[in-house]
């Protein structure tokens, strides 16, 4: 079964506080999701996207005043409710509003990637034939985010974000 993280840049004015709404334009978003990848405006990790949120949480031992900023790129936003009528089969929904947006940027812009496999690559990549493979994975994913959150931040824009199974 295949499992994503997706996230999608948008205006905050765009976006309906409507969990239903909310599901269709992130359904649509993924339908489109080659070409907004290309754009610079979503994303997506596969189903190792706690690990990745693993790999951020390190900060938290190299660099006190990194606060909960870490939490920001996989797991920040708040979580968009189910509401009277919703499809029960929508994805999980949040929102990481434009400051929430522009603290991840500045989190990812600052962060070393190196610091951060030093601290909990081994753990990381134990769910891995190959450390290697799983480091280039990783570093991967992590330049995308900063790349992508960069752009958002600077166009003023809110994430969204949906699991789909």
């Amino acid at each position: 079964m295949s499992m994503h993280l997706h996230f999608r840049a948008v205006a905050e004015a765009e976006i309906r506080d409507d969990h239903t709404w909310l599901a269709a334009f992130m359904s649509e978003a993924w339908d489109d999701h080659p070409d907004e990848y290309a754009a610079g405006i979503a994303g997506s990790i596969d189903k190792v996207w706690n690990s990745v949120n693993d790999l951020y949480a390190a900060a938290d031992l190299l660099h006190a005043d990194a606060g909960e900023s870490w939490t920001l790129p996989i797991y920040g936003g708040r979580p968009v409710p189910h509401g009277a009528g919703a499809d029960p089969s929508d994805p999980p929904l949040m929102i990481l509003e434009p400051p929430g947006v522009s603290q991840a940027a500045d989190f990812l812009a600052t962060v070393s990637f190196d610091d951060l496999w030093d601290v909990a690559g081994a753990a990381i990549s134990g769910i891995c034939q190959d450390e290697a493979q799983a480091r280039e994975e990783f570093l991967g994913h992590h330049g995308h985010l900063r790349g992508f959150y960069e752009r958002a931040a600077s166009a003023g824009h809110a994430v969204v974000k949906a699991v789909w199974a």
